[in-house]
């Protein structure tokens, strides 16, 4: 890989380590430093999505007007310096929940144009032959990130507190934006204009049934992991009395199941072709989401962890693919707008359940949202199977 994807490596990757610890710690600040209730707990993880439901198309055809490395750099900045807000009102004893819910929700906003700018960025920057090795790296490292971030994020929080664990990740998104300043790409100026440019997005993805497949199976998949990670720290820490660390490690176990999945991705789509791999991980792994609904104290742990670890795994694999392939068959001009309509329903299902989980926690107990979660993870293979997506094999020569 060239010298500009290693930086936009680096800068995805320092982000992201970061941005694994306040994955954890945020949620702790709120439970453990300000008593919240579950419903609060799910509002909080709504907050941080939302933004994706509100601007999360109009973001794609903004996107496609601008350089995309000059809306990288500000994303970062911009999320650099609401999460430092949080460790400082904690120092002046002035942090409430009204803050940690403004910071999440505009903190959203720069997430919003970072991702679809980056996923937009990437064709530009490898070439489109490179796309499926470029996001094998990615995804891979997505992984790593969350076994480290997320493994030492509650030792982290046990050691400094978890406002102060939230400053790592505000660290982090200066020195992704410092990685992305280094970048030689320029793009050539493009022309888009026009008064329809968000319906243009979203008719090219409806309109293709592999691409229709692929956005109603992440959302899908989206949805169920959201219902259960929002109630997890719920669950073990204030009514299993489980320490922070062992909730970091039941999630590092995650990480580890998207670095396994993103290193079998090219090799099984290679072979039996990308679609049949999504179709039968995605039947197979269905059962395992169950898992979490007997976690508990001594070895129901490490089995709900086991489970979980195998549900994960089948994502970091969909994810591979699934990214590598709208990347492809996406024209350049259209790339922030499919980028952006794929974040609006994938990231918008993150917002719906983490708001569902929240109800379901407050009306009938979190380990109702643990079900609930484990439901919808077992239908993601439905909008697979009603699809071409199965005879689909072009990713086997994207490497």
């Amino acid at each position: 890989m060239n010298r500009d994807f290693r930086l936009l490596f680096a800068a995805a990757a320092v982000s992201r380590l970061g941005t694994s610890v306040t994955y954890v710690a945020m949620p702790l600040v709120a439970v453990t430093t300000l008593g919240a209730t579950p419903g609060e707990v799910g509002a909080l993880a709504t907050l941080s999505t939302i933004a994706f439901l509100v601007i999360g198309l109009p973001a794609g055809a903004w996107t496609d007007r601008l350089p995309k490395r000059g809306v990288l750099v500000a994303a970062d900045v911009a999320r650099a310096v609401l999460l430092t807000s949080v460790p400082v009102a904690w120092w002046l004893d002035a942090l409430t929940m009204t803050q940690l819910y403004a910071v999440v929700a505009l903190a959203g906003v720069g997430t919003v144009f970072f991702d679809v700018a980056n996923q937009s960025y990437l064709p530009k920057v490898v070439g489109r032959p490179a796309l499926l090795a470029a996001n094998t790296r990615l995804v891979g490292m997505d992984g790593v990130n969350d076994i480290a971030g997320r493994g030492v994020a509650g030792f982290v929080v046990t050691l400094v507190t978890a406002p102060v664990a939230v400053l790592i990740d505000a660290v982090s998104y200066l020195v992704s934006a410092w990685c992305v300043l280094r970048i030689r790409h320029r793009e050539e100026k493009t022309a888009v204009r026009g008064r329809f440019l968000v319906r243009e997005g979203v008719a090219f993805v409806l309109g293709h049934p592999v691409l229709r497949a692929l956005a109603a199976a992440g959302a899908l998949g989206n949805l169920g992991i959201v219902l259960v990670l929002t109630m997890l720290p719920v669950v073990l820490v204030d009514e299993l009395a489980l320490s922070a660390g062992v909730l970091g490690l039941f999630l590092a176990s995650g990480g580890a199941g998207m670095l396994l999945g993103s290193l079998m991705a090219r090799r099984l789509a290679a072979r039996f072709g990308a679609g049949r791999v999504l179709l039968l991980a995605n039947v197979l792994v269905a059962p395992f989401g169950f898992g979490v609904v007997f976690v508990d104290r001594g070895a129901a742990l490490w089995v709900a962890g086991a489970m979980w670890l195998v549900v994960t795994t089948k994502t970091g694999a969909d994810n591979v693919l699934s990214v590598s392939f709208r990347q492809q068959v996406t024209p350049d001009a259209l790339l922030g707008r499919v980028m952006a309509t794929f974040r609006f329903l994938l990231t918008g299902a993150l917002a719906v359940g983490a708001a569902a989980a929240g109800v379901l926690g407050e009306l009938g107990g979190p380990m109702i949202a643990l079900v609930a979660g484990a439901c919808v993870l077992a239908c993601v293979w439905v909008p697979v199977l009603a699809s071409p997506l199965r005879h689909t094999k072009e990713l086997a020569a994207a490497g």
